[in-house]
């Protein structure tokens, strides 16, 4: 099998395409409902292009803290607006989630990436007090690893709050997709695959839990099992999980994802 196809998700999800549609409607729905009694914070700006803008859902009552929600695609597509219901399970709780969009290859380089989000997370800081914990799915868990990394430039007052991290289904070693067909997007040469590669940097001093399905792409289990051996972090497999379905979690307050990202 070639580099591009292990790394294909949707071609082995059955009903890949309907996850999207239903995401879609899911979150606009849960914005809009967020909204209509005031929960939601939509579309705050953290930065001078279009697309590095974010919402923050917030609990009920004072917030407990603060989650921030990193989607995925590659670096390559989706935004802000396909996740939103995926904050229910976590403002159940008491927290409040922010999550953000960002920039995409091949307008913007994953180092860049890397940077809008370090921008998302210092302004979502600014907008609710408490700890932080970051989690992201897919390329959003490599994102929020980077975060952890000494490299990535965080306010130390952010740095100081962080109480957790938690990637989903990360890609934490870039390398490989040097030889994916998608690196004609990405534009990855070999110094920035290494550079952007959470497990060639030391492990954060904060605790790191890597989540994966157990049903994914061997290479998924694989990344996730080469981050948390490099960092010396938990490894959870989630069992009858698939790349996709194993956000359905979030959306649960009691779920055992749930628990994790704020134990």
């Amino acid at each position: 099998m070639d580099a591009s196809q292990a790394y294909a998700n949707a071609d082995f999800i059955p009903d890949a395409g309907g996850y999207i549609e239903r995401w879609e409607t899911a979150a606009q729905a849960f914005r809009e409902r967020e909204a209509a009694v005031g929960r939601a914070r939509l579309n705050h700006s953290y930065g001078a292009y279009e697309r590095q803008r974010l919402d923050v859902f917030h609990p009920a009552g004072p917030a407990e803290g603060l989650v921030v929600f990193v989607h995925g695609g590659y670096w390559l597509r989706f935004d802000r607006g396909y996740w939103s219901h995926f904050a229910a399970g976590l403002t159940a709780r008491g927290w409040a989630v922010a999550m953000p969009s960002y920039r995409l290859a091949p307008e913007a380089r994953i180092a860049e990436i890397t940077r809008d989000i370090a921008g998302a997370v210092t302004a979502a800081a600014a907008l609710v007090r408490g700890p932080i914990v970051l989690t992201g799915h897919s390329a959003g868990g490599h994102l929020v690893a980077r975060m952890g990394c000494r490299d990535v430039a965080l306010a130390p007052d952010v740095r100081e709050r962080l109480r957790r991290i938690v990637p989903l289904s990360p890609v934490a070693d870039l390398r490989p997709l040097l030889e994916t067909a998608m690196n004609e997007g990405l534009r990855l040469d070999p110094a920035e695959a290494e550079a952007e590669s959470p497990v060639l940097h030391p492990a954060p001093e904060v605790p790191v839990s890597v989540w994966v399905g157990a049903e994914e792409r061997p290479v998924f289990l694989d990344q996730a099992r080469w981050l948390a051996e490099a960092w010396g972090a938990e490894e959870r497999v989630a069992p009858g999980r698939h790349h996709f379905d194993i956000l359905d979690d979030l959306e649960a307050p009691d779920s055992p994802l749930v628990r994790s990202l704020l134990a």
